[in-house]
């Protein structure tokens, strides 16, 4: 056998889009077999394929916040249960405090080993697969899991750190029932859980059954050296993209008064960058707190972003940056910080402010405008899109999900087949976006009508500061939450609010526009 020290670049090419296939069926796979809504319709997941070490190597084009961020997930099982991971095993893991973004988030892990027709013996996975699926609900204090004003994790739903969820080919229903009913906060729907659970194993499968078949057409050796020749592809990439870039610095307030602050640095001798988040407010009492995975993902999004090339995300993008989170601030919290928020509403935060040190646009809506409701029989959670903001050349869109999401929203029929709730109105904000030479898109308002009672909670941002313009552009339109009541009343909501809707009440949600840009 001989080594394969330089790429084909046809052979690249190539293999830079199967890995990403792979992903791509491992969703469809996914998609196709989820029981909640959540997953089926809003598409609140992501699949990738990793290398021995745990590595990000391509990724379908899903949450940009988990594809950052799931590597991390995939690492810490391989410290964890290292020579003990065998064939057929399957891990469970949300720790935020080991790779995860919030504990809705939860992924599903195979590692993959060469069976005997391949003819080599080998005793550690040679790759793994991932899957991660956003629960509609796994407990904690408010229906849906995604409660505004959680003060810890436990208060946050169930944790997994890298539960054996199936054992050399047995799933272990039982176990993982009782982790889900044996809790303070207990998940609320551990059948449907149970069955996006499966979901993700079938997923998990597929990308297993892909890479065999392209370890039998291609060969060991081929496969895992494109596997680093496409990780090193996408790394010159992203010096290519640093050559151009200067130094920046931007600070960042949230509706809370938290602040984050971040210095960028060139070196263009070495074609590097240094990404420092010092001087970030210190870790919060509420769940703003982002988990170091989730800060580490937003700023992989935004230096992927920056290429021209078409290139998969993986973890060669990474290679060149230098990343600093001081520890204990709210950008890497400790143990048992809530971090529901951070995922969702501080990445967003994150994105902006490195889009604006850098100089490249405004600050998009800078919120997923997170909106669950649900009882003991019903759960649901969405992400609601917004204006994104204006750059150098370009107005900004209306009415797009921004950033560390790519979630849809649901769709009207299928909304109101599954929950008692109605779509009264859903239209584009106007005049929302602020003005420029190049404007910042609109937002959206929202109108849920409830037809049974429920606890609703909205979980958003830029609901008191606008989104920022850049070089002299305006500001977009905050966003606003409201109430209206049966009969008549009004009660505006904080930026974040828990409240009960009786039947014949409306929430309205009135997302912000993105920045301008002169």
């Amino acid at each position: 056998m001989y080594e394969i020290s330089q790429p084909d670049p046809v052979r690249l090419e190539i293999f830079k889009n199967l890995y990403q296939f792979i992903a791509e069926q491992m969703g469809i796979v996914l998609q196709n077999t989820a029981a909640s809504v959540n997953i089926k319709e809003r598409l609140d997941f992501s699949c990738a394929i990793f290398d021995t070490a745990g590595l990000l190597v391509a990724n379908a084009p899903h949450i940009p916040v988990h594809l950052g961020s799931m590597s991390e997930s995939v690492r810490s099982l391989i410290n964890d249960k290292g020579k003990n991971i065998k064939p057929g095993n399957v891990y469970l893991s949300n720790n935020p405090y080991n790779g995860g973004t919030h504990l809705p988030d939860v992924t599903a892990i195979t590692p993959v080993f060469l069976d005997s027709s391949e003819n080599i013996l080998v005793n550690s996975p040679l790759f793994y697969v991932a899957s991660r699926g956003h629960q509609a609900d796994i407990g904690g204090i408010t229906p849906g899991s995604m409660s505004p004003h959680s003060k810890n994790v436990e208060e946050e739903g169930i944790l997994f750190d890298n539960f054996l969820l199936v054992e050399e080919g047995n799933f272990r229903e039982q176990p993982v029932r009782n982790l889900l009913l044996n809790h303070r906060y207990p998940a609320r729907n551990a059948n449907q859980n149970i069955a996006d659970f499966k979901a993700q194993i079938a997923a998990n499968e597929r990308g297993v059954q892909e890479l065999h078949k392209m370890v039998n057409q291609y060969g060991l050796q081929t496969v895992q050296a494109y596997m680093k020749f496409v990780q090193d592809n996408a790394e010159e990439a992203v010096r290519r993209a640093i050559d151009i870039l200067k130094d920046g610095s931007f600070c960042y307030e949230m509706d809370s008064g938290a602040k984050i602050q971040v210095v960028v640095k060139i070196n263009h001798e070495n074609r590097s960058a240094t990404i420092d988040f010092t001087g970030t407010s210190a870790q919060l009492d509420s769940n703003f707190n982002a988990p170091q995975a989730v800060t580490q993902a937003a700023v992989l999004y935004v230096f992927r972003t920056l290429v021209k090339d078409s290139i998969p995300l993986n973890a060669g993008c990474l290679k060149p940056l230098e990343i600093i989170i001081p520890e204990g601030c709210m950008l890497n919290p400790t143990y048992p910080a809530a971090v529901v928020a951070g995922n969702v509403e501080t990445s967003q935060t994150i994105v902006d402010a490195l889009y604006s040190a850098l100089g490249v646009m405004a600050a998009s809506q800078g919120t997923m405008n997170n909106f669950t409701f649900g009882n003991e029989r019903y759960q649901y959670y969405e992400t609601i899109c917004g204006g994104s903001g204006a750059g150098i050349n370009f107005h900004g869109t209306d009415a797009v999900h921004t950033h560390m999401t790519n979630s849809r929203l649901t769709d009207p029929e299928v909304l109101e087949t599954r929950y008692p709730v109605q779509v009264e109105s859903f239209s584009l904000r106007p005049d929302s976006g602020g003005k420029g030479k190049f404007s910042g898109g609109n937002g959206v308002i929202r109108r849920i009508k409830f037809l049974e009672p429920m606890t609703a909670n909205i979980l958003s941002n830029h609901r008191r500061i606008p989104p920022f313009g850049l070089n002299g552009g305006e500001a977009g339109k905050v966003g606003r939450n409201w109430v209206q009541r049966q009969n008549g009343n009004q009660e505006t909501l904080d930026s974040t609010a828990t409240v009960e809707m009786k039947p014949g009440d409306v929430f309205v949600i009135e997302t912000p526009g993105g920045g301008g840009f002169f």
